[in-house]
């Protein structure tokens, strides 16, 4: 880059709880020349199947992020110094008509990357994951996922309906988008609806980590399984915030108990470090039903932790501390 990015507002200057509302209180979009990597909302729920809400996640999630600081020393980088960060604002999409909204979704994003800018998306529900899914393999072709998710989300319908939040990487299988050799769930629990679904998402081609492997195995055999898996191909990393058990993510609108703490979920993305990353999204809060802010708090963290993945090298994988 030419010129020093231009970070978020000083917090010694500014109080945290002052100041813009934007992600990390960074610069909009329209504030300066270009960026490297966008945080964009995506105010849309009109896909869930329980609890509503999502909509008003993007919000939520910039209003906990007032408290992220400017250097990651998990991942020993400073992501606003090391390229230009900023807040391109919500996709404005119909809260009537799925299929438009997906519509919306992908030509905005798909114009938003038109430069090489990464996109870090704020949802929403997980139906948006289809259209960002198709913007980025427009640049890069079939992607990689790497989809943390307490739900398959590879289900044919719900009530004849082929676009909801539980059909997005069934569509993206037989669209093409991805690349079927390289497809992983992380942190999947809970009951089905039978063992077909399983055995549908193996032929999709879908590897699983379920919570309980994180659990047993570890972070590090786990970040080991899912490298090996993903190679050297673009790689989009969807995070549904169900993920999470409900006593880290209480604000969500599919809960599902004996879920992932925070701590396992940030260390398995920090383990992607040296990656190709092309893009990414954190999803499916409900501020409606969240408790002091702990899951809007978890999921900027996650989008922080995207953005700190993107301004790395590709040098390979973090050295551990000692």
């Amino acid at each position: 880059m030419t010129t020093q990015p231009r970070g978020p507002v000083d917090s010694s200057r500014v109080p945290r709880y002052a100041g813009p509302a934007t992600f990390a209180r960074l610069p909009r979009l329209d504030e300066v020349p270009r960026a490297d990597i966008a945080v964009v909302g995506v105010p849309f729920d009109t896909g869930v199947s329980y609890r509503p809400g999502a909509r008003f996640a993007p919000a939520a999630v910039r209003e906990a992020s007032r408290l992220l600081r400017p250097y990651h020393p998990g991942l020993d980088v400073s992501p606003f110094a090391a390229a230009q960060v900023a807040d391109a604002g919500d996709i404005p999409v119909n809260p009537f008509d799925i299929n438009e909204a997906i519509g919306t979704v992908e030509e905005e994003a798909s114009r938003l990357q038109s430069d090489g800018t990464k996109l870090v998306t704020i949802g929403g529900d997980h139906t948006i994951a289809l259209p960002l899914l198709r913007a980025v393999a427009k640049r890069h072709g079939p992607v990689a996922v790497l989809h943390f998710d307490a739900h398959l989300d590879t289900w044919d319908t719900y009530f004849g309906a082929e676009y909801t939040h539980g059909t997005p990487f069934r569509r993206a299988v037989e669209e093409g988008i991805v690349d079927t050799e390289a497809l992983s769930h992380v942190g999947t629990r809970g009951p089905l609806y039978g063992k077909r679904d399983l055995e549908e998402d193996r032929r999709l081609g879908f590897g699983i980590v379920t919570s309980s492997d994180v659990l047993r195995r570890g972070v590090d055999e786990t970040v080991d399984a899912l490298r090996q898996r993903i190679g050297d191909r673009p790689l989009y990393v969807s995070v549904d915030i169900d993920v999470l058990d409900p006593a880290h993510a209480p604000g969500t609108g599919t809960p599902e108990a004996g879920g992932m703490t925070s701590r396992e979920l940030l260390e398995i993305l920090r383990g992607l470090a040296g990656l190709n990353l092309v893009g990414g999204d954190v999803v499916e809060v409900a501020p409606a039903y969240d408790h002091a802010d702990i899951t809007s708090v978890a999921a900027s963290h996650v989008a922080y932790d995207l953005i700190s993945l993107f301004t790395l090298d590709s040098a390979g994988p973090r050295e551990e501390q000692t």
